[in-house]
């Protein structure tokens, strides 16, 4: 069987499960090689989250961070659902392995080469905004005279004006570095209230029930194993959820996605900043007595 250098499913897949620090050199090439591939197509994009981050703030890439983030809004800029398409197509001639999800409030592609992954989310306007992982509002006057950088020795766009896309991603203190902890600022951000879709719909209400047909829930366990009653569950963008005496939290994602979660009980707090919950199914959670922070895929199935 031929190497895929990095470029397959199962290479995608282990990026989300294990932080994997940028290679500076390989992601200045891949952004490079990324904005080639779009620039022939003529598809607008911006950079975003991380990305844009660092390049603003640093004028670099946080040697921290794990992906490269590319966004686009549906839309704008003669952006359309047929256009993600294309660019997948267009990425896997040149050697990615791409992958293209729809969500709730966008479309993505997941491309993979050299074992580093770019993300390029394409939104949908809700409310005169868009919604960023993990629910984080951005109005769209942000997005729509986009902003001309110099990075890495090419143009870039970026939010404009940037520095208030960053506080809206990141919060006042986006200018102070951190390797962890931010997870939970920008948790902050989103709002307490299910936030609407594509469809201008909220997601369902909190509940403590047990988990519905539609439903998912979370078991939180304690060190030894055990059930957690009255434990709090935080899903971002969907609400506050309580534990049962047999330690489920029932919640209702509108349907399967990546979200993030605070688990909270005693003098006990995670946060857990990628999780996939998908309608129906139950998940364990355990905690482990040596970190707190920046575990990911920390939810197993039950």
């Amino acid at each position: 069987m031929a190497p895929s250098n990095g470029a397959d499913e199962e290479a995608l897949e282990g990026s989300y499960k294990v932080l994997q620090p940028l290679d500076l050199a390989t992601a200045g090439r891949m952004l490079k090689e990324a904005k080639q591939i779009m620039d022939q197509l003529g598809v607008v994009f911006s950079l975003r989250q991380g990305t844009c981050l660092g390049a603003i703030r640093d004028n670099g890439f946080i040697p921290w961070d794990d992906d490269l983030d590319l966004g686009s809004v549906i839309g704008l800029h003669g952006i359309t659902e047929k256009s993600v398409d294309h660019v997948a197509a267009a990425f896997r001639d040149n050697g990615y392995f791409a992958k293209v999800e729809r969500y709730d409030r966008h479309l993505g592609v997941a491309m993979m080469k050299s074992y580093m992954r770019v993300d390029w989310a394409c939104n949908w306007i809700i409310d005169d905004s868009i919604f960023q992982y993990p629910g984080v509002r951005i109005p769209v006057r942000l997005l729509t005279e986009l902003k001309e950088i110099d990075f890495i020795g090419e143009k870039f766009l970026v939010p404009n004006p940037p520095e208030e896309y960053l506080r809206f991603k990141y919060g006042a203190d986006w200018m102070t570095p951190k390797k962890s902890g931010y997870e939970k600022d920008i948790m902050e951000l989103v709002p307490e209230s299910s936030i609407p879709n594509r469809a201008g719909q909220l997601s369902p209400p909190p509940t403590t029930h047990l988990a519905q047909s539609g439903g998912s829930r979370v078991r939180v366990l304690d060190q030894a194993g055990e059930p957690v009653s009255d434990a709090e569950v935080v899903v971002a963008g969907l609400g506050r959820y309580r534990t049962n005496e047999q330690g489920y939290a029932n919640s209702d994602p509108p349907i399967g996605d990546w979200y993030a979660l605070i688990i909270r009980y005693g003098d006990h707090e995670e946060v857990l900043y990628l999780e996939k919950l998908a309608q129906g199914e139950s998940y364990v959670y355990n905690p482990d007595p040596l970190t707190a922070s920046g575990r990911l895929g920390v939810l197993s199935p039950e």
